[in-house]
């Protein structure tokens, strides 16, 4: 039984990595490809929920993924107070663990009050690194106290480095001209994402997580980035 269990998590980690290498086939889209990251750290990893913050051109940490509107709350929180656990990873490029964030959390109390307001109880912040520069952090947010295990920290790190590396593309990368026009290309289309799933989810009377599903799934079954499936909602040339 334990071996068909570590098989069973082997193919699962197989898979995420798949999934991430398959977010660059056909037309590049870095949206679906940073919401593949958070879903996937859910599906495999001891969390409740994670967000992505990516810097932009000025270095500001940006609300870029969320596996729901109670992590993307808590992004936004601390992303307006500028301070937080995913801040500290982002800026020291070292991952930062609070295992108990109602008795560790007073150096943000921002952050505190609202991770525990959506019933978070601790938080694993991942730096998204290339090179010696970071260029974000993933939060992994979990319902009660506690750390995570060695295994799903070093997976949790993997699938964060992987996932920049795909997204800078490494060969064109090295120009830091480049590597802007990449996360502005990201930040501006989440933007138009975020536009279109208020449209959806209003049209649909659903809410903003299965807003997003249908707006990806449309996205997908046409083979073209999201923010262009998003703009074609808010202009209303598409119903969805």
């Amino acid at each position: 039984m334990a071996g068909m269990t570590i098989l069973s998590r082997a193919s699962l980690v197989s898979g995420a990595f798949v999934q991430l290498a398959d977010a660059l086939v056909g037309e590049y889209d870095s949206a679906d490809l940073l919401r593949t990251l958070v879903d996937q750290c859910v599906v495999l990893l001891d969390a409740t929920a994670a967000g992505l913050l990516l810097a932009d051109q000025r270095g500001n940490l940006q609300v870029i993924a969320s596996t729901s509107e109670e992590s993307r709350r808590v992004e936004v929180l601390q992303h307006q107070a500028g301070a937080g656990p995913c801040f500290d990873a982002y800026r020291s490029g070292m991952v930062v663990t609070l295992s108990d964030i109602a008795a560790g959390g007073n150096d943000y109390p921002e952050f505190q009050a609202a991770a525990l307001a959506q019933g978070f109880q601790s938080v694993h912040a991942i730096p998204m690194r290339f090179r010696p520069n970071t260029i974000g952090a993933l939060n992994l947010f979990r319902n009660r106290k506690g750390s995570l295990s060695d295994e799903d920290a070093v997976i949790g790190q993997a699938l964060a480095d992987v996932a920049t590396i795909t997204l800078l593309h490494e060969r064109t990368a090295r120009k830091n001209a480049t590597v802007n026009a990449q996360l502005q290309h990201a930040l501006n289309s989440r933007v138009f994402i975020e536009q279109a799933k208020g449209v959806i989810a209003a049209r649909n009377n659903i809410n903003m997580d299965e807003a997003f599903k249908r707006l990806r799934a449309h996205a997908r079954s046409r083979q073209e980035p999201m923010h262009r499936s998003a703009a074609d909602v808010i202009n209303n040339l598409v119903l969805i």
